[in-house]
């Protein structure tokens, strides 16, 4: 127990700036919902329905940035400054490509929004907003590996800092674009857009100049960015960013599934899914950033060959999340409907969100679990086996017992969280498991792999 105690503390160091940085990412989604809110709830379905979609693109990119903490923290384990550039580099020119090509799809996509079946006034206003989220995709991108570097090389706190501060931003430029202030039109939802993509913007350019300039960094810093490129180290990092994309890809795509079985509900229940969503990615983000310090710290112990401290950092982090999940648990409960009505005036969504947060409440230990676990097995760079785990939870159990439940069942927009919830439980349990498997040590002391 000692042992677990003492790996607790430095990866509570480590998650705190990740995790107020993580907050600070959904903050802006928040702030946007509310003050779109305040426009109607058709608007507030509306980008429900954009920021879903644009959601699976959006997870489908972190899964594939991903791999750069990992070989970053291992480098930096085995104390070589140069790799660690190399994996930056890489990671930046990986960003750019995929969100190039995930932008040209977004757009693609955009011209097929009619086929989701969502209420019509919600079709009618939601594609500019959608088209100007789309556009951040690739700024946020290599924000995310450049975040990642600094994070990794033991610099969260500026990171954290900067995406305070876009939140700021975004709520100012919110105010001005969405309500018409300082002689601006009044956008409304696509000034919600507006607002989103300078911010995402000039939060890249501004973490970019800083690690550039940081005496910290400068071993690592790349001596090029252009030219000599690895195809081994991409496919190093593909090999585990992939898996792990395609992780993130059956969570979200299952989440965004949901908010389009919610549409067919009617604009009510998409629109408290929206609040309900919106609350439960915001703690989700705690325990997002937690697992993140884990996952950079495992690997920065296998770079160093220390193999005897992966169990108690990984329980320890698990540990840790439950008791975070547990006050997250009681908020909801106590306080649900006040928090829904942060949001909206309207009180059939209000009541409707408030029943989806006490599901969001009974699943924050299961949630908080799978994605900690998920972290340490990246950590360990085993992917496969977590994202067959992820496929089953969330596709051949999650949204089939939602669809029953919810839409062709009695209990509605309930009955859909509670198919989220089931998929939730079976991730955090098997993914526990298969770390459990592949940290137990052998007799000389090793660990099973």
């Amino acid at each position: 127990m000692q042992r677990f105690l003492r790996e607790v503390r430095p990866t509570l160091a480590l998650a705190v700036p990740i995790i107020v940085g993580q907050v600070s990412q959904m903050l802006m989604g928040i702030t946007d919902s509310v003050m779109i809110g305040h426009t109607g709830t058709v608007p507030l379905a509306a980008s429900s329905f954009g920021g879903n979609v644009f959601g699976v693109f959006y997870l489908l990119g972190i899964g594939l940035m991903l791999p750069v903490a990992v070989f970053v923290a291992r480098a930096r384990g085995a104390a070589k400054s140069a790799e660690c550039g190399e994996y930056l580099r890489h990671g930046v020119a990986l960003a750019l490509s995929f969100g190039a090509l995930e932008t040209l799809l977004l757009a693609a996509l955009g011209t097929q929004l009619h086929r989701f079946g969502q209420p019509p006034e919600v079709e009618a206003i939601v594609l500019p907003f959608y088209l100007l989220i789309g556009a951040s995709l690739t700024p946020v991108l290599v924000y995310l590996v450049l975040r990642q570097f600094a994070e990794a090389m033991g610099r969260p706190w500026v990171p954290m800092l900067i995406m305070l501060g876009g939140v700021g931003l975004n709520i100012v430029l919110n105010w001005i674009f969405i309500y018409g202030h300082l002689g601006a039109p009044a956008l409304g939802l696509t000034g919600a857009g507006i607002s989103t993509l300078v911010s995402r913007t000039l939060g890249t350019a501004v973490i970019f100049l800083w690690l550039r300039r940081d005496p910290a960094f400068r071993a690592a810093w790349p001596q090029r960015w252009f030219g000599g490129w690895s195809v081994a180290r991409f496919w190093e990092m593909l090999h585990l960013g992939l898996p792990a994309a395609g992780m993130l890809l059956f969570e979200s795509g299952a989440f965004a599934a949901a908010a389009i079985m919610m549409g067919w509900l009617g604009a009510v229940p998409l629109a408290a899914h929206q609040i309900a969503i919106s609350c439960a990615a915001t703690t989700f983000m705690v325990s997002l950033g937690l697992s993140m310090a884990t996952g950079m710290r495992l690997s920065a112990v296998v770079g160093a060959g220390e193999h005897a401290r992966l169990r108690p950092i990984g329980y320890g982090a698990l540990g840790l999340g439950g008791g975070i999940a547990a006050a997250f648990t009681v908020i909801y409960l106590v306080a649900g409907p006040a928090v829904a009505g942060w949001f909206v005036n309207d009180v059939a969504v209000v009541k409707l969100a408030a029943q989806l947060l006490v599901v969001a409440a009974l699943f924050q230990f299961f949630d908080g679990g799978q994605v900690i676990m998920a972290a340490a097995l990246r950590g360990l760079t085993d992917a496969k086996v977590p994202a067959l785990i992820t496929f089953v939870a969330y596709w051949v159990l999650a949204l089939p017992a939602g669809y029953w439940l919810g839409v062709r069942g009695s209990f509605g927009g309930v009955g859909v969280w509670t198919g989220l919830a089931a998929g939730l439980a079976f991730a955090a349990v098997f993914l526990t498991w298969r770390f459990t498997r592949l940290t137990r040590p052998q007799v000389g002391g090793s660990r099973t792999t």
